[in-house]
């Protein structure tokens, strides 16, 4: 039973690779055990024998391996996926010889369909489960973290210069995306890359921004690196201030709110930051509102545009700052499960949202179609953090679930179709049709997989 991993449309940051690559890992290591062990217990249930399961692939050796009754425990060499290998089943090891002779009982070829067809569903369905309990637990431990779009007192600032070009503003507030309200500020993202036309409150005034069909193609031709579109508008509030720093010297200190560098007003971070871009190696005057009164002082910019102190930039802290509403919404243990399905489902409509971009070239989402790379970068990347970790797997879990049920011979989809259209005929297609089948399946996989990976190392999706 193939587990081949999938691409999906994450986006790309390369700084600390080698925990973002432990942490992924691990992730596709628990996701694929859990896969496989959906087909191993619905075949033992209906009494097939299972002669592997395997974690990896394992082309010519394996990494570990034990045989524990009928069935070869190992882990493979290759982390492209694992899988389990049914006596009586055409699948990736196209066992010829095995099935040239005569069906056995204990083989996945002598069950009926309705036997097979639950064996074929038993990963992905453990995959769904697997999200579910995910998202349950995170509601149960964690909560949902929510920023209402109606809180955020300063509106957005946006970190793309394209979307500046398609006509958004420092300070919009977004009401709406396709007459649809936007609640969230967590939605708001996963919405925008969706297109259509968006609401936006500017100085008092509504004012309405159409997206363009191949936005998302766009983002990925500018800027493949960039992770984020927009972020809330902040006032600059130091929060660490380094006693050995230059600008500590000049005068500033923790809890300090800038207000103007060089005479011109300056209230917000992307203001602030714009005024120092355009001063570096030089001095500026900065005045700043400590308590009730204002104070002013010259420090040195750095080459790099930097004062050298830390901002008030958290959540939970913006909130105390009055820049908007960071709610966390705590469930009962059983009061999560309910919401961790609905949670599920929630990611599963943007994964197949997103997916259908991918599909359309004139979206040309295509171009930001990544592998492991991808992958990976979505992991924190500084420290470990297992609330991100558990975030990430349970939306790995429900993408993998949707990629594995498509009708592609090699999937699971693929062996669940033949056998539904059995059901619907009462004729079983022929070993030798199956067989090719598997073939054409495989091929179109990997040339999935080198062309995702492919897109992670030389863009080969992008125009050049």
């Amino acid at each position: 039973m193939v587990y081949i991993i999938n691409m999906t449309l994450l986006a790309i940051n390369w700084s600390q690779v080698g925990l973002q690559a432990v942490q992924l890992l691990l992730s596709l290591s628990i996701l694929v055990i859990i896969h496989e062990f959906g087909h191993y217990i619905t075949a033992k249930w209906f009494k097939c024998r299972v002669e592997k399961f395997y974690l990896f692939f394992d082309p010519w050796f394996s990494l570990f391996k034990k045989k524990i009754g009928e069935t070869v425990y190992g882990i493979g060499w290759l982390p492209l996926g694992g899988y389990v290998k049914i006596s009586g089943m055409i699948d990736e090891s196209m066992d010829k010889e095995q099935m040239s002779k005569p069906a056995q009982p204990w083989e996945f070829r002598s069950k009926p369909a309705w036997q097979r067809l639950i064996i074929m569903i038993g990963g992905v369905t453990m995959n769904v489960l697997l999200a579910f309990l995910i998202y349950s637990m995170i509601l149960f431990v964690w909560g949902d973290k929510k920023v209402p779009v109606s809180s955020m007192k300063y509106g957005l600032s946006f970190t793309d210069s394209l979307m500046f070009d398609l006509g958004f503003k420092n300070g919009d507030k977004i009401l709406a995306i396709n007459n649809e309200p936007v609640e969230d500020y967590n939605d708001i993202v996963p919405e925008l890359i969706l297109g259509g036309v968006v609401s936006v409150e500017r100085n008092g005034s509504t004012e309405s921004i159409t997206l363009p069909v191949d936005l998302i193609g766009q983002l990925v031709e500018k800027k493949r690196k960039r992770i984020s579109l927009l972020e809330p508008r902040i006032p600059v509030v130091a929060k660490v201030v380094s006693d050995t720093g230059t600008v500590y010297k000049a005068g500033l200190r923790p809890g300090d709110r800038v207000v103007s560098v060089n005479n011109v007003p300056c209230t917000f971070f992307d203001e602030f930051t714009y005024m120092l871009s355009q001063n570096k190696k030089q001095n500026i005057q900065v005045a700043v509102l400590r308590g009730k009164d204002t104070l002013s002082f010259q420090a040195p910019v750095d080459s790099d545009g930097r004062l050298g102190f830390a901002l008030t930039s958290s959540l939970p802290e913006l909130d105390s700052l009055g820049v908007l509403k960071f709610n966390v919404i705590h469930y009962g243990f059983f009061e999560s499960f309910p919401a961790g399905v609905k949670f599920a489902g929630k990611k599963l409509k943007y994964y197949i949202d997103q997916f259908r971009l991918i599909l359309s070239p004139k979206t040309g989402a295509y171009k930001g179609v990544g592998g492991f790379k991808a992958m990976g970068s979505v992991f924190p990347a500084h420290g470990w953090d297992w609330e991100g970790f558990w975030n990430i797997t349970a939306f790995f879990s429900i993408a993998l679930a949707f990629m594995n049920l498509l009708p592609i011979p090699a999937l699971d989809g693929g062996h669940v179709l033949f056998t539904l259209v059995e059901m619907i005929s009462g004729k079983k297609p022929s070993d030798k049709f199956l067989e090719y089948a598997q073939i054409v399946g495989m091929v179109i996989l990997f040339g999935l997989l080198i062309y995702a990976n492919g897109n992670d190392w030389f863009g080969w999706g992008r125009t050049k």
